[in-house]
């Protein structure tokens, strides 16, 4: 997990300690009497040897340390700054000042050789700071007034060299010597790699570095997509928090590496300051939690869970006070508690490895393995390690060797929970055919009795059910019509109207009034009346389509409700539709009765959001319709033309 990472920035936060310490007691305490006032010992120049692929600048740079942050780049250079300058204790380790309010000068002095025949063209050079996460690193240029600038506190196009890292190009003549002069400051952890890179080198060198970081990042993404997709297909917690931990890792990695800001957040200048110690906390806090539920620790070992919860509750508060106080105060409680909980997650391991807890022993060893590879990465930054391939990404490969090891480990114990179920009912299986085989032997005269009643209840059974699906089909359907009930109508128009928020469509509700019912009830009987109600459903649902929903609302009343509605003009187009339903005579026994309909509408969201709203407004226009025709019909109006209402 990332918060094993923590380790390596307490190590660079140790050694920036023992440094100043030194500097301290060899002040206090010199081995020699002082000598006459000298200027203090410089490194060498460096020479810019065109056959030389990269030239690593440590122990070739003099420190200046600005406590007051007052000292401007005149006083540095030609002022009574400049004799402050000194080797840097070790002389020859990598620059780190820990955490510190102040702001550090490095001078370095270098040289282009003199052009020469029968050579190779000059050169161009690169300077890289390779820690991305620096606020500020402006750089002068032998006598130059404006520096360049780049750091994790500015844009990412606003840097003089596209790259993760801070690189700035030198053009320097054949044969010039010039001074180098960096200022650097940062609220967070001041390490300063210097290297001086031969253009076509650094380029690469890039390619093979970017390589293996996409590589990296595009499989600790697939396992991140994996593990999610598990969690939704099984939905067991731990799944998520391992996921969840993934990302915290991702974005911590995303700011150690340059990444984040070069790809993911160019612009975003104040997140790309915070995101490494809150993708540090939020590992870390469901890293913790992680651990709970994978070694089942609630169980195993309450108060190492206690301990644990402990630990998730501080990763979660230190992961808020990133957002929100000073940075350096966040990064430094993110710091110290990343090797806390790698103590506390080893003990747990290994007490769980004691019980014999499933996946305790895959979870030690992706533990050592990350921890391996922060302490490689913490070595390596203090001299004692040669970097090659493997202690430069040596973090990297631990934290992927981890994400694949518990990747397995939580694959595994799906197999293995679907191999204990398919035991169990394997066993179950066999128990149940040996009371048969012996039930068999003892009561064969009763196996026959016993098949017949089963026969028999299945029989019932099945009769039960249609009966069931039925009364069902009747409580929610017009037993009549075999439309839809007034009881499931207001579910029905509930659906389609969350379904229209959802996709911001509208829906419609016609309301169908049946005029001049009554009279062939009375005249022909309600036999006849039922059979032209059933011809009426007919029409209206020929009108509509499979989707949308006809009910019978009342004796001589039905509901349509629209789903996929754009604008009322098309609930009114299908309002004429059945309207015209109704032009044709309807045929009962021994006669040809004729009647029209009123069709009141309503739409959502123009007449209301609920179905009660939404049937009153379609009621009380169908209302208004009738009126209006009964106007007409008093003036002497032809009404068997339809009406729609507005």
């Amino acid at each position: 997990m990332w918060t094993a990472a923590a380790p390596f920035l307490l190590t660079l936060e140790l050694r920036a300690a023992a440094r100043r310490l030194a500097l301290v007691l060899l002040v206090a305490c010199p081995l020699q009497p002082p000598a006459t006032a000298a200027t203090p010992d410089l490194p060498a120049t460096v020479v810019l040897d065109p056959t030389l692929a990269r030239i690593d600048l440590a122990g070739k740079v003099s420190v200046l340390t600005d406590r007051e942050r007052r000292l401007s780049i005149d006083a540095v250079r030609d002022g009574p700054a400049r004799d402050g300058f000194a080797l840097p204790s070790p002389a020859s380790g990598e620059l780190n000042f820990g955490y510190s309010d102040a702001i550090y000068w490095l001078r370095i002095d270098v040289a282009a050789p003199a052009a020469q025949a029968n050579t190779a063209p000059h050169a161009r050079w690169l300077l890289e700071v390779a820690f991305p996460t620096l606020d500020r690193v402006a750089l002068y240029v032998g006598d130059a007034l404006e520096p360049i600038v780049a750091g994790d506190r500015q844009p990412f196009s606003a840097r003089p060299y596209p790259h993760r890292n801070l690189v700035f190009p030198l053009a320097l003549a054949a044969g010039q010597h010039t001074t180098l002069w960096l200022q650097v400051r940062s609220a967070g952890t001041l390490t300063v790699p210097l290297t001086l890179w031969r253009d076509d080198a650094f380029a690469k060198h890039n390619q093979w570095s970017y390589t293996v970081l996409a590589l990296y990042y595009g499989a600790i993404v697939t396992l991140l997509l994996y593990n999610l997709l598990l969690y939704y297909a099984i939905r067991e917690r731990s799944y998520l928090e391992y996921a969840l931990c993934t990302v915290g890792m991702i974005i911590g990695q995303l700011a150690l590496n340059g990444f984040g800001n070069q790809f993911v957040w160019p612009g975003a200048t104040w997140w790309g300051h915070v995101a490494l110690p809150f993708g540090m906390a939020m590992s870390g806090m469901f890293g913790a939690l992680f651990t709970c539920s994978f070694l089942g620790t609630r169980k195993a070992a309450p108060r190492l869970d206690a301990l644990l919860t402990a630990t998730a509750l501080a990763f979660c508060l230190t992961a808020i006070a990133t957002l929100t106080v000073p940075y350096r105060y966040g990064a430094t409680a993110a710091a110290l508690l990343g090797p806390a909980f790698a103590g506390v997650a080893l003990v747990c391991a290994l007490h769980c490895v004691s019980l014999r807890r499933p996946q305790a022993r895959i979870y030690l060893v992706a533990w050592a393995a990350v921890l391996l590879g922060a302490a490689v990465t913490g070595l390596r930054a203090l001299g004692w390690l040669p970097t090659n391939a493997y202690t430069l990404h040596a973090l990297q490969v631990g934290s992927m060797t981890e994400l694949l090891l518990l990747s397995f480990a939580l694959a595994h114990r799906i197999n293995t929970t679907r191999r204990a179920h398919s035991r169990a009912r394997t066993r179950a299986l066999s128990a149940k055919k040996r009371l048969i085989r012996a039930f068999t032997r003892s009561q064969r005269l009763l196996e026959q009795q016993v098949a017949e009643r089963t026969r028999e209840l299945a029989q019932v059974n099945q009769i039960l059910t249609e009966k069931e699906r039925h009364l069902q089909h009747l409580a929610s359907h017009d037993p009549l019509t075999g439309l839809t009930s007034r009881l499931l109508l207001d579910d029905r128009i509930q659906h389609s109207l969350r379904r229209a928020r959802r996709q911001n469509q509208g829906i419609g509700v016609l309301l169908v009034d049946l005029d001049g019912f009554k009279p062939i009830n009375d005249r022909h009987g309600h036999a006849a009346g039922d059979q032209v109600l059933i011809e009426v459903a007919r029409r209206i649902r020929a009108c509509v389509r499979n989707e949308d929903t006809v009910a019978r609302y009342g004796g001589d009343e039905f509901v349509v409700v629209l789903e996929d509605v754009f604008d009322i003009d098309d609930i009114q187009r299908v309002a004429q539709s059945i309207n015209n339903a109704f032009d044709h005579p309807f045929e009962v026994p021994d006669a040809s009765v004729s009647m029209r309909a009123s069709v009141g509408v309503a739409a959502y969201p123009r007449d209301g959001d609920t179905p009660a709203t939404l049937l009153k407004a379609a009621d009380k226009n169908m209302y208004g319709i009738k009126k209006l025709k009964l106007v007409q019909h008093a003036l002497g109006q032809d009404t068997a033309q339809p009406l729609q209402a507005r």
